[in-house]
């Protein structure tokens, strides 16, 4: 049974890490909240591992991360709070030691691999992390319905980190020496790599990341679709935490894409208002779908198809 001194250093990692989902957590009944704090503080200590190593050399790092992994599938004792609760949790909900062991592979892929060449690199690397991340998320939510939520919630969670890539193109490539927008888009709209390693804005990146945009908001519109299956009282709080991430796309347009020498960030009070709406529209009608379509500023499918000043390169088919 996760104690109070799990679940408060768990919260605090969570609070202070995941301002964003933060706010969407705090909507979740406490069956689902508590887990869902020591879940993320979880993924935060192996990501902390991959990019604040310390100084730390690779081979400890990855030596690190096994450790983590063993202690998070119950196969050695760790006097970390976290782990120890996050075991627990895994145990409880039968959480597959697949998802685990796929989520620790993606965060080693972060210390081995800097730039991914197809999308398709791309979402097999997402698989593992974000995707996971959804899959371990629908399980503690105990739906009736997982075997249609599942998939989902794997896209739901890539559109989500897509949308943190395309964030922080220029932080990626300053703090850790990454590109994620996969080097085939770059190439289809005429970018060049080099501009980013220099942190220099063109109008042939900005393009790129509009393609990879529209790649993302095509991952939340099926995302959404799953959000129906989710037990009752957890709709709305996933639902407002995809309004919350897919705002970032209107920042990030409102800055001409040039998430290369700026890093946009939602405000308090925009997130505040932001969960009111999606709580009021909510209250009117309780289809995921409808919602987020009327709350989250994102373009229209049809709009797929409009001019641009920026350079065209061809929009992604999936």
């Amino acid at each position: 049974m996760v104690d109070s001194t799990q679940l408060s250093e768990s919260k605090s990692i969570h609070r202070k890490t995941g301002k964003t989902f933060y706010y969407a957590t705090r909507l979740l009944p406490e069956r689902v909240r508590h887990p869902t704090y020591v879940l993320y503080a979880f993924f935060r200590i192996a990501d902390e591992v991959v990019d604040n190593p310390g100084g730390l050399s690779k081979t400890e790092q990855l030596e690190q991360l096994r450790t983590i992994e063993a202690a998070a599938l119950g196969r050695e004792l760790s006097d970390d709070p976290v782990l120890t609760a996050f075991s627990e949790i895994r145990e409880r909900y039968e959480i597959p030691d697949t998802e685990i062991e796929e989520f620790i592979d993606a965060m080693v892929a972060d210390i081995e691999t800097a730039r991914y060449e197809t999308y398709d690199e791309l979402e097999s690397y997402m698989s593992g992390s974000a995707a996971a991340v959804g899959v371990m998320m629908t399980i503690i939510m105990e739906t009736d319905e997982k075997e249609r939520a599942l998939p989902k919630a794997r896209r739901l969670g890539e559109a989500f980190q897509l949308t943190n890539f395309l964030r922080d193109v220029g932080e990626d490539i300053a703090d850790r020496d990454r590109i994620y927008i996969p080097q085939s888009t770059l190439e289809a709209c005429g970018a060049d790599p080099a501009d980013i390693e220099r942190r220099r804005f063109t109008d042939e990146i900005g393009a790129a990341i509009e393609r990879e945009l529209r790649r993302a908001e095509r991952l939340y519109r099926e995302g959404i679709q799953g959000i129906k299956y989710l037990p009752q009282d957890c709709q709305l709080p996933v639902l407002t935490a995809a309004v919350l991430y897919a705002d970032h796309h209107r920042l990030i347009r409102e800055q001409g894409n040039d998430t290369v020498t700026n890093t946009p960030s939602i405000g308090t009070v925009r997130k505040l208002t932001l969960v009111a709406k999606t709580r009021l529209y909510w209250t009117w009608s309780k289809d995921p779908e409808a919602v987020f379509a009327k709350v989250a500023q994102l373009p229209t499918i049809e709009e797929d198809s409009t001019p641009r000043t920026r350079p065209r390169c061809p929009l992604p088919v999936s």
